[in-house]
């Protein structure tokens, strides 16, 4: 018997005595009561998830021990051998799941096992679909993996001890997942955590070694932590016990051993030659928790003046908490095998924060500190060498735009962001980009983008720029005054809508030499249509007494070159700020200075001629400022009174009722 099996029962023992001595009953967050009742009810079809998670947790425990021990090795309490092992008793219905990891004490476990203390759990409960399938992802997005075991346990028993604390600060933990749980003090020789799921009686099969072994094998067999099971006994064995009539004795020397189940060889060290697509689906799924295969991998071994091992992951779906750029996830840094840290910027920047996976070298300590990584030339050179290898797998997926499209839904937004943060590689990414356009070769359809190339092999000889548009809608900005010319010249227009293109587009002004112009800003850098006989200028007195009527709500009043069917439009300096962008910016609380926008009029339109010849100074600056307002909802705006508004409008509505 290992020494783990005697404590274990001692361990029983003595928990038995004092289960009623210092016991306290606490309810459950209420986001956990929500969330056992989602793992009861709704992942019938998805139950072996339960042992993966256990397992995962287990040997995440194993590995923070097996970093505190880098510096302080008495942590290892002379029981050096890190391991996690699953047992079954098919007579008691129980499984246990025990590793000698790093353990917890009282506060730890009341901490993580009675609430979801990662942010974001409300967004957890926004995500739940009702699909077992979908929603049994987000268990382990959100970490709350352990709460998995209550899918096939009626109740569950936790015992465990913190590494390098005495054995009187063991703690039992017990929940039959009902809205409350119990906490004990114990007596706990062995350090590490022991989970006793007392099995449901629907969910015997999980008492069955061969059953359980299949499971490790599947979800994880590349952890490289050993995870043991007891060895089957060989039939004589089996008949020597039936024929004693007894069961075997506590502490008997000839109890089963435990040998191991996981292959437990690092996948990322195995030539890529040994490997089949299988093996990198499986260890996806195992390293994060995904359900789903990965979109895409990349794994590659660097020998030389280096020596790393790296691999890496595109999911399928973006993370619930993708937006939250603060938010710890991402690639995971080993030093020799030995798991180090995890969510290292050093290795990929914030705008590849959507990749998984890992990098593995020799060639650095393994004490090495955060701070060491952001001066240190081994991780800038692994780093750079790492984001050529994910942008390389992201171009490979642009080969093929049927296959690129779920990635662009999923990630473009945050891979905009590199075209600010990654100058050194910004022409890559701009060949990457995909955007929304006027193009009918790009449709209405949401999902149908154009990349640069595109658009740039359909710009007619005369067009000298890229044009784009910012907005905040799709629709909206397809309806935009401000595209009328550009439509009329067949000259295409880019439609920005995401709140990143206001950020990148400050920071990339041309593509492969063309320049990239809003189509919001200063004036055209095309010849205004002479030959029609259409107006193309205003009167000087005209314009003036629109400026005086709407006073210090535009800069300047002036004939528009862009509009042939609407009345006004809205434009902004060359080189001002938009109206999207100072929404931003007083949305993140900043100071935003004072900028008026320039009202540019269509003189052919019937209203524009109509309200030259408008005499009467009230209805002059009634309809002056309708037309202003109008010009600011098309813009996406909201008129700064509006009750005025409607009074101008009726009033216009009502003349017009009454000459009809």
């Amino acid at each position: 018997m290992t020494d783990s099996e005697h404590n274990t029962q001692a361990e029983a023992q003595a928990a038995a005595t004092t289960s009623t001595q210092g016991a306290e009953t606490l309810g459950f967050q209420s986001e956990v009561t929500e969330l056992l009742n989602l793992m009861i009810h709704s992942l019938y079809s998805n139950r072996e998830i339960f042992l993966r998670e256990l397992v995962s947790n287990a040997s995440d425990a194993i590995d923070k021990l097996r970093f505190l021990t880098l510096s302080d090795d008495s942590l290892f309490e002379g029981d050096p051998e890190l391991r996690v092992e699953v047992s079954a008793d098919t007579e008691a219905r129980t499984l246990t799941v025990r590793d000698n990891g790093v353990g917890m004490n009282r506060s730890e476990v009341v901490e993580n096992l009675g609430t979801i203390a990662r942010s974001g759990t409300r967004s957890f409960f926004e995500n739940l679909t009702g699909d077992s399938q979908k929603d049994a992802r987000l268990i382990g997005q959100f970490g709350v993996g352990f709460y998995s075991a209550f899918i096939v346990a009626d109740e569950v028993v936790v015992r465990t001890r913190k590494a390098g604390e005495p054995a009187a600060n063991g703690v039992e933990w017990r929940s039959a997942g009902k809205g409350e749980f119990t906490v004990t003090p114990i007596e706990r020789t062995a350090r590490g955590t022991e989970i006793v799921l007392h099995l449901k009686e629907d969910a015997v099969e999980f008492a069955n070694d061969w059953q359980l072994r299949s499971i490790i094998k599947r979800y994880s067999d590349h952890i490289d932590v050993p995870v043991m099971m007891p060895a089957p006994r060989t039939e004589a064995e089996q008949n020597a016990e039936a024929e004693e009539g007894a069961e075997r004795p506590a502490g008997d020397a000839d109890a089963p051993t435990f040998e191991r189940v996981n292959d437990g060889q690092a996948l990322w060290l195995k030539s890529k030659n040994e490997l089949s697509d299988e093996d990198y689906q499986g260890f996806y799924k195992q390293f994060t928790h995904d359900f789903d295969d990965p979109m895409s991998w990349v794994h590659s071994q660097v020998e030389g003046k280096l020596e790393y091992s790296s691999l890496f992951f595109i999911p399928k779906n973006a993370p619930f908490d993708l937006w939250d750029r603060d938010a710890r996830r991402g690639v995971k840094l080993y030093v020799q095998r030995v798991f180090i840290m995890e969510d290292e910027e050093q290795i990929l920047p914030r705008y590849l924060r959507f990749v998984r996976g890992l990098v593995d070298t020799n060639d650095l300590p393994l004490n090495v500190s955060r701070e060491i990584l952001q001066r240190n030339r081994v991780i800038d050179s692994i780093s750079t060498a790492s984001v050529k290898k994910v942008l390389g797998m992201i171009e490979g997926l642009a080969k093929d735009e049927a296959q690129y499209r779920p990635f662009w839904s999923a990630f473009g937004r945050v891979l905009k962001e590199g075209l600010v943060e990654d100058a050194s590689n910004r022409e890559r990414l701009t060949a990457l980009m995909r955007m929304h356009s006027t193009s009918e070769a790009a449709g209405e359809d949401a999902h149908e983008t154009v990349s640069f190339e595109a658009y740039r092999s359909r710009m007619p000889e005369s067009q000298k720029s890229i044009y784009y548009l910012l907005g905040d809608d799709l629709k909206a900005v397809r309806n935009s005054p401000l595209l009328e010319v550009f439509k009329q010249r067949g000259f295409e227009v880019l439609l920005l809508t995401d709140p990143v293109d206001e950020w990148w587009v400050n920071h990339v002004t041309e593509i492969d030499g063309v320049p990239l112009k809003s189509i919001s800003q200063g004036e055209l850098d095309f010849e205004i249509d002479t030959e029609s006989g259409a107006q193309t200028k205003l009167d000087e007195g005209f314009s003036g007494r629109v400026a005086e009527a709407l006073g210090a709500r535009v800069s300047e009043v002036r004939a528009s070159a862009r509009l042939t069917d609407s009345p006004a439009c809205l434009v902004t300096a060359e080189g001002g700020m938009t109206r999207q962008l100072e929404q931003m910016l007083r949305a993140a609380g900043q100071e935003v200075p004072e900028q008026k926008p320039v009202l540019e009029i269509n003189p052919n339109h019937p209203i524009v001629r109509q309200l030259e010849g408008e005499q009467n100074a009230e209805r002059f600056a009634d309809t002056a400022c309708l037309l202003f307002d109008q010009a600011v909802i098309a813009d996406g705006g909201r008129v700064e009174d509006p009750g005025e508004f409607v009074r101008r409008l009726n009033d216009v509505l009502l003349k017009v009722a009454l000459v009809s």
